[in-house]
Formats: structure tokens, sequence, C-alpha cells
């Protein structure tokens, strides 16, 4: 069985296939860094006008570089939500049009769900149930993997995501574009010690996180030492480490409730070196297994989009063409929206 998978959530243009004997064949990504840099952040518009222009030549050019006939294909998945309206409408556009054209299934994609099951494209021995953890520009949630399609939300941010507070942070500090990576490195110039930062629900009770009282504190203690380049990056590195230690901390309170020993790290924050070094720290601790993907399966991409289609595909054929996309589609409603289930 082969998929072709399309990534069109955000502001990266995914493209890759998916064989279930020969594995992933393919797996290409195109940044729009270059189009939203200068106004620090994602524009919509200019999104969705760029994956206009990127998807379909990407499709052909992965297809003639890498001598794949359309014919091979069994089924096209794409990113039906969550993201931007604008740009998953592209992906499904395309996909669909793609998936009728060689009378083959769609296959709409969860994305979250997508970057929750990455870790199987590398760990086949990583099976159902177990916790995980969903980090990036708009989650922050502890979940607890039943099975396929099957989930529940432990524990999730009362406010703002993890990736958030790290842009706006980063932003703050003037690094660019994308900024949790930028502050990560900035960070790295900086000693814990110097400053006191409060760690945010880290003992409450429940699994729940809040960021956006760390990020006020984190803006005024900025704004206050503006002109001292040593204390930013002081600072910046204080700020990293109370975000991590809460992750990981209430990461292993949960794993706990649950009674699992596998542990999933999934989402563009798991790309942060030091988070999965603080992790592997604690899952050896605690003799827990820790999964997680290399940083190219992190980040938005299509290969998690044509792994999981093939997971879906495999469990019944339907030739319905259905170009609905769930912009606010929640990982708890599965099951109400994709029609293999």
């Amino acid at each position: 069985m082969r998929i072709l998978g399309i990534e069109t959530s955000f502001d990266d243009t995914g493209v890759a296939i998916y064989d279930n004997k020969l594995g992933l064949l393919v797996n290409e990504l195109r940044h729009q860094n270059n189009i939203h840099s200068k106004y620090g952040g994602v524009v919509p518009e200019l999104a969705s006008r760029a994956y206009i222009n990127q998807v379909a030549p990407l499709i052909k050019e992965i297809i003639i570089k890498n001598n794949i006939s359309l014919n091979s294909l069994n089924g096209i998945a794409y990113t039906a939500g969550p993201g931007l309206v604008g740009s998953l409408l592209v992906g499904a556009g395309v996909g669909c049009a793609l998936a009728y054209a060689c009378n083959i299934p769609s296959i709409p994609i969860n994305h979250m769900e997508g970057h929750l099951l990455s870790p199987m494209i590398e760990n086949p021995n990583l099976k159902f149930p177990f916790l995980g953890l969903l980090i990036s520009g708009k989650h922050t949630q502890l979940i607890n993997a039943y099975q396929l399609s099957e989930y529940q939300i432990l524990g999730e941010t009362l406010d703002d995501a993890a990736g958030e507070v790290l842009d706006k942070i980063a932003q703050a500090l003037n690094l660019g574009y994308p900024g949790g990576y930028l502050l990560s490195q900035f960070a790295n110039k900086g000693k814990l010690g110097r400053f006191y930062f409060p760690k945010p629900m880290k003992y409450y009770s429940n699994f729940n996180f809040s960021f956006s009282g760390l990020k006020t504190f984190t803006l005024n203690l900025i704004k206050k030492h503006m002109y001292n380049i040593q204390a930013l990056h002081d600072i910046a590195c204080e700020f990293e480490y109370s975000i991590l230690d809460v992750l990981v901390y209430k990461s292993f309170k949960a794993l706990k409730k649950t009674g699992y020993d596998q542990l999933v790290i999934a989402g563009g924050v798991s790309a942060n070196k030091k988070l999965i070094n603080l992790f592997k720290k604690y899952a050896l601790i605690h003799n827990k297994k820790l999964y997680f993907c290399s940083p190219i399966f992190c980040t938005d991409n299509a290969a998690m989009i044509a792994y999981l289609g093939m997971i879906y595909l495999k469990r019944g054929i339907s030739k319905k063409i259905d170009i609905s996309i769930y912009p606010k589609w929640s990982i708890l409603n599965i099951k109400q929206k994709n029609h293999y289930l």
C-alpha cells in the first residue's frame, strides 16, 4: 500500500509518500520563512497564496524526481484540520482533486493526531496505549492515547501554548523568525541562578498548564534589562528552563496516574534538544520508555500525514471525495469527521 500525504495546515508545504513495505519513500518540505520573517509571524493570507504556488508543483517534482507512477498510489491523505482556513483549503482541494483523477480514496487527517503518532514512523515498537505530550505553537496537551482515534485530554494550557510564549519572548528580544529555535540558541549564552522565575502550576493537583503569567513576568524583566545583553541571555535561559521544567514534571506526574510505561513527546517544541535531554534524564530515573521524533518529524511535515493515512486506509476503503476542512478540529472528535472509521 502506498499513500501520498499533503501537509498545508499553517505555513510549511509538505509532500510525502509512504509505502507500508518500503517505509518512507519521499518527504519534501518547503518553508515560507522568507515570506513571514519580516512580519514577526505567519500572515494567513500570504501563507495560503504561497501554498497555491507550491503544492501542485511540489507533487509533480517528487513524482518525476523519484520516478513514481501515480498509478502506484492507493490513496491521498491530506491535513483537514486544525489549522488556517485558507491553508487547509489548498491542501484539501489539491488532495481531493488528485484522488478523484486517480480514482483512489482521499483521506482527511487530523494534524494533531499526525504529530502524536509521528514517533511511530521511526519506532515500530511503540504501541497503544501511551501518554502523549503535544507541544507546539498552538497546543500544549497531555493526552491519554487509548487507541487509534480514541484520546482523552488529561490536561492542557489554560491560556498560551508553550510554543506561543517562546515565540513571543523571542519577538520581544528581536531575535527574528522562527522564534522558538532562535530563543533557545540565545538562551545557550545565559546561566541559571541570576533571576528567580516562577514555575506556573507546577505543583497543582491537576495536569493543566498556564504560561501567560510567566510571559508577562518575562516581558517586564526584559524591559528592565533591555540594554544589558548578558542579563537578557540569562533571562532567556531562566525563562526557557521554567517552561521545560513544568512540562517534564507534569508529564511524569500524569504518567504515574495512567500507570503507563510509554511517554511520547511530539509537536514542534519537541525539537528542543534541552527538553529532550531533560526528559531522557527523568525517563532513566523512573524507568520509563521515551519516544520522540527526529527533528525533521517534530515540526509540520507530510510524512506523518502519509503514515497516518496508510493506517486509516487499512481500516476500510471509501471512494467518497469530501473537500471539507475543520479549522478547529479537536483530537477528541476524530471519529465524527473521518469517514474511514
